[in-house]
């Protein structure tokens, strides 16, 4: 069921006017963008620090994302060509955006300068084409299904100079005419096409040949077309309303798609900012023990147990770990900028974004074991939950009810026509006629004519057919031959998208497995790692070890952490990739997609009692003396 009337964005009723009257005559109003925040971000803001959990990044991400409000037209516009479509009209092509592309995590590895903000745009999305889905024109033209009235008056005065007055009286014949008309016409969609007309026409002459003089004539008229053969049934004048109806559907999946891949992306970068946040810590503690080293050092040095080449070789430690503690700042600064970007319309630019820094309330935990179901099951689940197959599915629909359009153009034209038409006419008698007095059924007023019209005094009737059959038809053959072969194409298309479905699902548990055993791995890594330090450290103090052992034994701890780290990332990326592969990422992440497209979110948000301390980033680190 189309979503449409629950969104954010609307076309409003014109103000004004006669109300339902002169309503369809007047232009509808488009409300201007609104470039506002939601009030959840100012209420996750204190003491210069932005605190999120995961949960209020999906909240925010629904109400502020610019991606989503784009997205948000689609459904409007199309709604918008189905009531082109319920008129007779074609499906026209909308500025419909395709799927965006979400923001991207900064390098961890040294400062990204192309860290992305997501302003790249993807494909239409699988199965949707830039236009919102199906276009066509082919087959039978389908009639305008507005009916409409019309009314004609016409006024007229002419002289006729005649050659010969025994006819008319006169040598110059002058007529004053009157005429009125009122016409409805409908179309229906089954191929009938009626006209209903009411015409009066008042006539004066200055002749004494008319019986009745001034006289009024009118007729009540009734046209009715039926297509027997090309142009007949519902199913093919009212194909694009059905394809219309599916295009709606096509939109409203599209902007699922553009809700998962958004949340998706501002997800990784959220897990990542925490991820950069350990990093940092690590960097800390690298440089603390370096620092601690070199103190240390400057020491024995001072009272002659130690070369002062030792000293220097500490000191670069020192500088190295610094060098490693500012990049890794850098690092969560771009971070903190791509995910507030995200989190925003009118993005860093907001008052309430421009200087805060983000303070994660969530860490990243890796279960004891991941409690996967069977891959038959998470396949199938993905196929029906999948955007790409459904709307895949729809368009197929759509070209298969186009199809019979098509085919109906093959087919010649045979029409039947009927006419019923009850004719009228009333004056006054001419007192002067020089061929006798008027019949009295023609004397009268406006009501003897319309009591003739309704008694059927002179009625006619007319009915006929109409039949035309083009010779060899090579172009209605062909548009057949050719939308066929599309439709199988098309066939293949979902087939191999429900192959490529399959994939992902399988390539993403790999993915899930391969990085829980990085993950576990690193852990074991830094460890022995922290362990082979803690050792060689204990062996210097002795006498046992070198500086340059203990040197050697930190930078390799620090690399140690840095992997943990990445594997730890890259273990949250694993988990959304199979969330997002499965097609469960709405459900997961409690996401409901009528509040998402109203941009409005019924759950709350509120700061927990206590906060955690400010962004370590913004911390100076320690400059070693010599």
């Amino acid at each position: 069921m189309p979503i449409y009337s629950q969104s954010a964005v609307r076309v409003e009723a014109p103000k004004g006017g006669l109300g339902w009257l002169t309503r369809p005559y007047q232009a509808r109003i488009v409300p201007p963008v609104s470039m506002a925040n939601s009030s959840r971000l100012d209420s996750l803001v204190s003491a210069g620090n932005l605190y999120l959990s995961a949960q209020d990044v999906v909240d925010l991400v629904i109400e502020n994302n610019i991606d989503l409000e784009i997205q948000r037209y689609g459904p409007v516009m199309t709604n918008e060509v189905l009531l082109r479509a319920k008129g007779g009209g074609l499906l026209r092509s909308v500025g419909i955006s395709g799927v965006i592309s979400g923001p991207t995590s900064v390098s961890l590895t040294g400062v990204n300068v192309n860290a992305s903000g997501g302003a790249s745009t993807g494909a239409a999305g699988t199965g949707v084409s830039a236009s919102g889905g199906v276009i066509t024109t082919l087959g039978p033209t389908i009639p305008s299904l507005d009916p409409q009235l019309s009314f004609v008056g016409q006024w007229s005065h002419t002289t006729t100079p005649e050659s010969n007055t025994i006819i008319t009286g006169t040598t110059a014949l002058i007529q004053t005419a009157k005429f009125y008309q009122a016409q409805y016409a409908q179309t229906f969609p089954f191929g009938m096409t009626t006209q209903f007309t009411f015409s009066s026409d008042r006539l004066q002459f200055n002749s004494f040949d008319f019986n009745v003089d001034p006289y009024t004539s009118g007729d009540l008229d009734l046209q009715i077309t039926q297509n027997l053969l090309y142009g007949f049934g519902s199913a093919v004048n009212g194909r694009n309303i059905k394809v219309a109806r599916n295009n709606v559907k096509v939109s409203d999946l599209q902007f699922k798609q553009q809700v998962i891949t958004t949340v998706t992306a501002v997800l990784n970068l959220y897990w990542d900012l925490v991820s950069f946040n350990q990093d940092l810590q690590a960097r800390k503690d690298e440089l603390a023990t370096a620092q601690a080293l070199f103190e240390d050092n400057k020491k024995q040095v001072q009272i002659g147990t130690l070369a002062p080449i030792e000293v220097t070789r500490a000191e670069a430690q020192v500088y190295s770990a610094q060098q490693d503690l500012l990049i890794s700042q850098t690092n969560l600064l771009q971070q903190e900028t791509v995910l507030k970007n995200s989190l925003s319309r009118n993005g860093v630019a907001s008052p309430t974004l421009a200087e805060v820094h983000v303070i994660p309330l969530d860490t990243i935990t890796v279960p004891q074991k991941d409690e996967l179901k069977p891959l038959d099951e998470l396949v199938q689940e993905a196929l029906t939950n999948r955007v790409e197959i459904q709307q895949a599915e729809l368009n197929l629909e759509s070209n298969r009810m186009l199809l019979v359009g098509i085919k109906n153009e093959l087919k010649p034209k045979l029409q039947a026509f009927v006419e019923l038409t009850n004719n009228g006419l009333s004056g006054i008698a001419n007192p002067d006629s020089l061929i006798g007095p008027a019949p009295q059924f023609l004397v009268g007023g406006y009501g003897n004519l319309l009591g003739q019209i309704f008694r059927r005094n002179f009625p006619n009737y007319t009915a006929a057919l109409s039949f035309s059959i083009p010779l060899r038809n090579r172009q209605a053959q062909s548009d057949y031959a050719s939308s066929a072969l599309e439709i199988r194409q098309d066939e293949l298309n979902l087939q191999k998208q429900r192959n490529q479905i399959r994939v992902d699902v399988q390539n993403a548990v790999i993915g899930l497995q391969q990085a829980r055993v990085r993950y576990d791995s690193a852990v074991k890594a830094r460890i022995l790692q922290q362990q082979t330090l803690d050792a060689d450290k204990k062996k210097y103090t002795l006498g046992a070890s070198t500086v340059f052992q203990v040197v050697q034994d930190q930078r390799d701890l620090a690399t140690a952490e840095t992997t943990e780290v990445e594997a730890l990332a890259n273990y949250s990326h694993a988990r959304i990739a199979l969330d997002q592969a499965v097609g469960t990422t709405l459900e997961l992440n409690h996401i409901s997609l009528p509040e998402a497209l109203a941009g409005k979110v019924s759950r709350r948000s509120a700061l927990p009692e206590h906060l955690p301390a400010g962004n370590p980033a913004t911390a100076q680190p320690a400059v070693p003396q010599p």
